[in-house]
């Protein structure tokens, strides 16, 4: 963890201390990986932590059985098997907001109504995402999801009224 942080800031990226492993080495493949997978290529075995909705594999916990397809530098599709245990989900959305509390804007916060929905079972279930906005993306040649969607996402307006 040390290493990736010294890293990361000895080349002018943030570096969050109070990140998990995981999340360092997300922000590694972001940064020094991400962009140089021209070639068609699907990219394994993610780390439990930046996978809150994945389940985890069977030959290793710490490891979400999740892929990625990128392509020209760029993601295009998400997929997984999707998690089905309630405690385990709970677990997660717990460490989740501990992220949170951590730097991590992009993690989830707690739904104890999917995790009640998960108590009364759900059968293995897995699926990928992949969207037109995606593909626009790559054909015309943006690096952000956000160039291309119709409404892209915007800042509540409570940020704007407070002058955060």
């Amino acid at each position: 963890k040390e290493l990736i942080l010294e890293k990361l800031k000895k080349d002018g990226f943030e570096a969050n201390e109070k990140l998990e492993l995981g999340h360092l080495q997300a922000e590694l493949f972001d940064n020094y990986v991400e962009d140089k997978l021209i070639d068609p290529t699907f990219v394994i075995d993610f780390p439990i932590s930046i996978s809150p909705l994945s389940r985890r594999s069977d030959k290793d916990a710490d490891i979400a059985e999740r892929f990625e397809l990128f392509i020209a530098g760029r993601e295009i599709a998400n997929g997984f098997n999707e998690l089905n245990d309630p405690l385990d989900q709970y677990e997660r959305f717990l460490k989740q907001i501990e992220a949170k509390n951590a730097g991590d804007e992009e993690a989830c916060e707690m739904d104890e109504d999917f995790v009640n929905a998960l108590g009364y079972a759900m059968a293995p279930t897995a699926g990928q995402g992949i969207g037109i906005d995606r593909l626009v993306m790559l054909l015309i040649n943006k690096k952000s999801i956000r160039d291309v969607v119709l409404f892209p996402a915007m800042r509540p307006l409570k940020n704007e009224i407070k002058g955060e």
